[in-house]
């Protein structure tokens, strides 16, 4: 059998066909052709085996009427409606008050028949919901966590060439909740087709180490798993390659070996790097190696894995990336977003990395799973922290299996600075739960011995020895009784992390309580859970107690489900820093101000008060400034010295106008903010986080959407419903306003701004050109915006 050239990895995500609801599935374990008969004989008739095994277009047969055909990846809940119903999740309101159900993915493709011989492989990077997979009438298997990935040899039963088409089903049961927050359903992650030779880099096949790090070498330890599937011992040569982000060659190594057939093998090399760029949140240095395998010299396959060089430290005293101590400023992060659920474009996914980092976020927890892989290497190029979450304290068989995927899938990224092992589950602080966290801790450390482990419990500190079976203990909301401070004292070898703080209730642009529609002021700690204390005295704390490494804000985004302090007609979050849409939240600014030297200042509320004239109205500011004046419509308010992290208030009479905060340092004058009353809603206006996007059939323009008045001021109370049209080389993949109560869908071509604002997400096609976005509003004077997709 001759080699083959190299691998191949497909994108698998188009053209797929939908179907919402169960459907009956006949000889489900049966091994081809659906019937009880695999070898020869007579096909078994019916629905099941013209969906599962058919493979010819004929659209009657091959595709019933109640199909819809769709890209991956897709989260099909995220397109139903909200219904009142208590018992939609595993807590009242918890998931977003969205159904969830069962549905099935069905496609077709053809595989060549230069391919046989090859070892194939299907790989589903995330399926929100018990998926089961069949392949032409053959069942692949079944896999029950929605955030761990899966893959499949499928080589046997695949069809090449004239043997015929191939049918890929999978069915995906939602119905059964992992979490308590919105989990959506369906393929909501790429999907890929993987080609090797049959000799080659095994899954998840290299771990690159820095043991040690200097500012003029470093010592980088690569172990590569090779995997000869030939029915005979194969000798190969394996060559390591380690270039940097210009392609330069920086260091390479070969090694010849023998593999025994159907069997793999472990090697370690040794490389150095002279002068190496660290990786940092404010440099995030990458580099590659290049894995190639080759037999004859032919090179018969080779397998690429971004790495950085960097050093981590947690102590007593708080935490060192590269020998410098620096303070995390993190965020927790559920994976939603406004218009597409679960099922994130990598831009969407990169366009909320962004927006933390210009707030000054340095971290990002994610909350409470392992996150899709794109986040990680975004993360990795834009130098953003990360603690990676294992789903649940779990030691069964299923449970070490899917910890394991998430070792190995992501050790070699350099952002991950902690595993998480557990979030606030009920066995933390008992002798059970101790003994499986510690199972957890050893298969980390085992598989990667670079990083610590970490338990983030909101209980049992200090029960049954909890806590010392990880390196790292997390207090969620330790502020409560000072629980922190008190076992920093009681603890003297504890090393501990705020992994969860704050919990602050705000809604975008609403300043008064509103129990009515489910709205919390901006005014932080006037309306908030009990559990909870502002961002203010979260980061606070910090400052004042460094010991306690750093915080982790929840959370970043708002997002569907766990509506506290509400329930019903309220269907998301307030606990974001931004909204779902990402626009901030006036509490944003207050992070600006103590995670960034960039000069700013900020005032709230809005100045629109109809009816309200002569009364008192607080205005708070943030700057990072060392003093401010406020005035209005000319007259000085008053000059204040900068509280240390924290705000300046004011009480002032209301009169329409313009309010003006003006910040200084040192005695110069340092930023300025304007606050004017608005006038009438007059004109829509557009603002693309980028004018070209490409033309894959993927990527996104973000599109800011606005109600002026005719200065060009937002009008910060508009709730015009605005119409959107699109031509050209694109579509509306979404919309979303950050109204934690609106029921308006997710999926259409129009929605109401909430204060002034509301957000459409526009897709490129896969052709380039022209895309222009049309916005009208009844009363308003329309808007156009001309995108190009190239």
């Amino acid at each position: 059998m001759g080699y083959q050239q190299s691998r191949v990895r497909e994108l698998f995500d188009k053209d797929w066909f939908f179907h919402k609801g169960d459907l009956p599935v006949k000889y489900a374990v049966k091994a081809g052709m659906t019937g009880g008969i695999t070898d020869s004989g007579k096909r078994e008739e019916g629905e099941w085996l013209e969906i599962a095994y058919v493979d010819r277009e004929t659209a009657e047969i091959a595709i019933p009427k109640d199909w819809s055909r769709v890209n991956l990846p897709h989260d099909w809940v995220v397109e139903g409606n909200f219904v009142n119903d208590p018992n939609l999740g595993s807590r009242p309101g918890s998931h977003g008050y969205l159904p969830t159900g069962v549905g099935f993915y069905r496609k077709m493709f053809a595989i060549s028949s230069q391919d046989f011989g090859k070892k194939m492989s299907i790989h589903f990077d995330g399926v929100m919901g018990v998926s089961t997979v069949w392949l032409n009438g053959h069942l692949l298997g079944t896999h029950e966590s929605g955030y761990t990935g899966i893959h499949y040899d499928i080589s046997d039963v695949l069809r090449y060439g004239d043997e015929g088409n191939n049918v890929i089903v999978v069915k995906v049961d939602a119905a059964r909740y992992e979490g308590w927050w919105y989990e959506g359903g369906g393929i909501y992650r790429h999907t890929w087709l993987q080609k090797t030779d049959r000799i080659h880099v095994a899954h998840w096949g290299t771990y690159v180490t820095t043991p040690h790090v200097t500012e003029q070498t470093a010592d980088v330890v690569i172990r590569t798993v090779l995997q000869n599937e030939y029915e005979e011992v194969r000798e190969c040569e394996l060559k390591s390659t380690i270039v940097n982000a210009e392609g330069e060659i920086i260091a390479s190594i070969s090694d010849k070996l023998n593999i025994s057939w159907l069997d793999q093998r472990e090697t370690e090399q040794f490389l150095s790097v002279n002068n190496p760029k660290q990786w940092s949140p404010e440099h995030p240095h990458m580099y590659k190696l290049i894995t190639e395998v080759s037999i004859g010299g032919d090179i018969v396959d080779t397998y690429e894995s971004a790495f950085g060089i960097r050093t981590i430290a947690f102590t007593r005293d708080g935490f060192l990336i590269n020998g410098k101590t620096t303070l995390i400023k993190g965020t927790c992060n559920h994976q939603d977003f406004a218009g597409v659920g679960v099922a994130l474009p990598d831009r969407v996914i990169e366009y909320k990395i962004q927006l933390l980092k210009e707030m000054g976020c340095n971290a990002y927890r994610s909350a409470h799973h392992p996150p899709t892989p794109e986040l990680l290497d975004i993360c990795d190029r834009l130098g953003m922290m990360v603690i990676d979450e294992n789903r649940k304290l779990d030691s069964s068989p299923s449970g070490i299996a899917d910890l394991q995927s998430m070792i190995l899938r992501d050790r070699n990224h350099p952002s991950i600075i902690l595993w998480c092992m557990e979030n606030e589950e009920i066995l933390e602080g008992k002798r059970m739960g101790a003994r499986i966290l510690r199972s957890l801790h050893n298969v980390t450390r085992k598989l990667d011995p670079t990083r610590p482990t970490l338990a983030a419990m909101n209980h049992g500190w200090n029960g049954e020895g909890y806590s010392e079976q990880v390196d790292i203990v997390g207090y969620n909301y330790g502020q409560r009784n000072n629980q922190d401070i008190t076992d920093h004292l009681t603890y003297p070898s504890r090393i501990m992390i705020g992994s969860e703080s704050a919990s602050s209730t705000t809604t975008r642009g609403i300043y008064e309580i509103d129990r009515e529609h489910g709205y919390c002021p901006a005014y932080e700690g006037l309306y908030m859970p009990s559990w909870s204390c502002t961002v203010e005295k979260a980061w606070n704390d910090l400052l004042e107690h460094p010991f306690l490494t750093g915080i982790f804000l929840w959370t970043g985004f708002d997002y569907r489900g766990e509506p506290s302090p509400y329930r019903w007609p309220c269907i998301h979050s307030h606990f974001g820093i931004m909204d779902i849409c990402g626009f901030p939240k006036d509490v944003y600014y207050y992070l600006k101000s103590v995670w960034t030297e960039e000069p700013m200042v900020h005032l709230l509320p809005h100045w629109n008060w109809e009816g309200k004239v002569g009364e008192w109205v607080d205005v708070w500011v943030y700057t990072n400034g060392d003093r401010v004046e406020l005035t209005l419509n000319g007259r000085s308010l008053g000059v204040k010295p900068m509280v240390r992290a924290g705000h300046l208030e004011w009480k002032v009479p209301y009169e329409p106008g313009e309010l003006v905060a003006t910040a200084y340092k040192e005695g110069v004058n340092f930023a300025v903010k304007k606050v004017r009353t608005a006038g009438t809603p007059y004109i829509i206006h557009m603002e693309p986080d980028r004018m070209e996007i490409h033309a894959d059939g993927m990527d996104v323009a973000l599109v800011k959407v606005s109600i002026r008045d005719e200065r060009g001021c937002v009008v910060p109370i508009a709730d015009h419903e605005v119409v959107f049209a699109v031509e050209g080389a694109g579509k509306i993949l979404g919309v979303g306003n950050g109204n934690p109560s609106s029921h308006e869908p997710d999926k259409a071509n129009r929605r109401r701004v909430f204060n002034g604002y509301c957000l459409v997400l526009i897709q490129a096609g896969a052709i380039s050109g022209e895309i222009t976005v049309t916005g009208t509003s009844v009363g308003l004077s329309s808007t156009k915006l001309m995108l190009k997709a190239r």
